[in-house]
C-alpha cells in the first residue's frame, strides 16, 4: 500500500547575471521552534518554494509559476524542469513524525529586476554558496587553501585501502587533481562531496560530522570558508540548476534569456564567463559566435559607454531551425 503521508513542494532556482555576477533569487523560510514559526528575519535563506495544491494547479509548472509570483512578485519567462529531490528526512519536520517532503525543482532565467511585493526576497551572488566555482580570476585559492588538503585528509581516514582508492579518485575526477583537468559542468559532485566529507555547513547541521563515514568536524569558521549555507538541500539544488545551466550553454542558446534584445559582444561574453565560471580569449569567443552565426548586428551603436561605442547585436532566431544544437559552446580560456 502507497504511503500517503507525503508532500509535494515546488522549488524555483531562478538566475540572473547583472554587471558580471550570476545571481539566484533568495527568500526568507520560516523556521518551525518550539510549535511556533520564527519571524523571516531569524530564518535561513532558501529558494522560492510552496506546496503543490492538485486542487488549485492545474500543472506543477502553474503552481510553481503562481508561489513565485506570490512570493517575489515576479512573472517568470523561461522555465524547465530540473529535478526530483526525494531524500528521506530533507526536511527535518520528516524526523519529528512530520510528513515527507519531495520537491520539483525548477530552473528560470531571467532578466534581474526587483522584487517586489515580498520584502524577504533577494537577489545573491551564486558563488557565495559555492565558491569554489568561480576561476574567472584564475583557480581559487580556497581549493588548494582548504578543500583539497582537507578533502584528502577525508581520504586517509577511510575505513581500509579500497574505499581510500575509490575516493582519492573521486576527489581526482571531480576537483581536477592531477592530471585531470576541471570539468565545469561537476558542480553538484563536487557539492555532494563536500557534504560526504563534512566541509559544508548543511552536514554540520545535518549531524553528519564524525558519523560512521569518516568525516573529519570541522568548526565553523572552517566551515564558512566553503560558502553560505541553504535551508534544508536548498544549496543542492542551486548546484543541479547551476552545472545543468553550463551543460545548456554548449547546446542550448539559453544564455540569451539573460540578455536585453540588443547587446554587445562584450555583454554576452561577460554572461557566458559568470554562468561557466571561467574566463574566455576575448577574440575566439567573438569568433566563435560569428562565425555560427548565433547573433547578427542591428545596425545601431551602444549610446552610453565611456569608451570606444560598441556595435549592438541580437538573436539571431533562424538558426533554431539551421542546426539542432545552436549553443554558444565555450572556446579556450583566457590565459591568467
Amino acid at each position: 500500500m502507497a504511503d500517503a503521508n507525503i508532500n509535494i513542494g515546488l522549488n524555483a532556482v531562478i538566475m540572473a547575471v547583472t554587471e558580471g555576477v550570476p545571481r539566484v533569487l533568495t527568500v526568507k523560510r520560516p523556521r518551525i521552534a518550539a510549535g511556533a514559526i520564527e519571524p523571516f528575519e531569524n530564518s535561513p535563506t532558501a529558494l522560492p518554494f510552496g506546496p503543490f495544491e492538485p486542487r488549485r494547479h492545474r500543472t506543477l509548472e502553474l503552481g510553481l509559476r503562481g508561489w513565485v509570483e506570490e512570493q517575489t512578485g515576479m512573472e517568470l519567462g523561461y522555465v524547465e524542469q530540473l529535478y526530483t529531490f526525494a531524500d528521506r528526512n530533507r526536511d527535518p519536520r520528516e524526523l519529528a513524525g512530520g510528513s515527507r517532503v519531495v520537491s520539483i525543482g525548477y530552473l528560470a532565467l531571467v532578466r534581474e529586476a526587483a522584487p517586489h511585493g515580498a520584502d524577504e526576497a533577494e537577489w545573491t551572488n551564486c558563488y557565495k554558496f559555492l565558491p569554489w566555482e568561480d576561476w574567472r580570476g584564475g583557480r581559487p585559492a580556497l581549493l588548494d587553501k582548504f578543500v583539497i588538503p582537507a578533502l584528502l585528509n577525508w581520504c586517509a581516514l577511510a575505513s581500509d585501502q579500497s574505499e581510500q582508492n575509490n575516493r582519492e579518485d573521486r576527489v581526482s575526477i571531480t576537483f581536477g587533481t592531477g592530471n585531470v583537468p576541471w570539468d565545469i559542468e561537476r558542480v553538484l559532485e563536487r557539492y555532494e562531496l563536500l557534504f560526504e566529507a563534512g566541509l559544508v555547513k548543511e552536514a554540520a547541521r545535518d549531524n553528519l560530522l564524525g558519523s560512521e563515514n569518516g568525516s573529519p568536524s570541522w568548526n565553523n569558521d572552517a566551515l564558512a570558508q566553503t560558502g553560505d549555507s541553504f535551508a534544508l538541500d536548498h544549496r543542492r539544488i542551486l548546484a543541479t540548476a547551476l552545472g545543468r545551466v553550463r551543460g545548456k550553454i554548449k547546446y542550448r542558446p539559453v544564455v540569451f534569456e539573460l540578455l536585453a534584445p540588443n547587446f554587445t559582444l562584450l555583454n554576452l561574453q561577460i554572461v557566458v564567463e559568470a554562468l561557466s565560471g571561467v574566463g574566455l580569449h576575448k577574440q575566439n569567443f567573438r569568433r566563435l559566435v560569428t562565425n555560427n552565426r548565433l547573433v547578427e548586428p542591428t545596425g545601431n551603436i551602444e549610446s552610453q559607454t565611456r569608451g570606444r561605442p560598441a556595435e549592438l547585436f541580437g538573436f539571431r532566431h533562424e538558426v533554431l531551425r539551421e542546426r539542432p544544437q545552436p549553443g554558444v559552446g565555450l572556446p579556450a580560456r583566457q590565459r591568467r
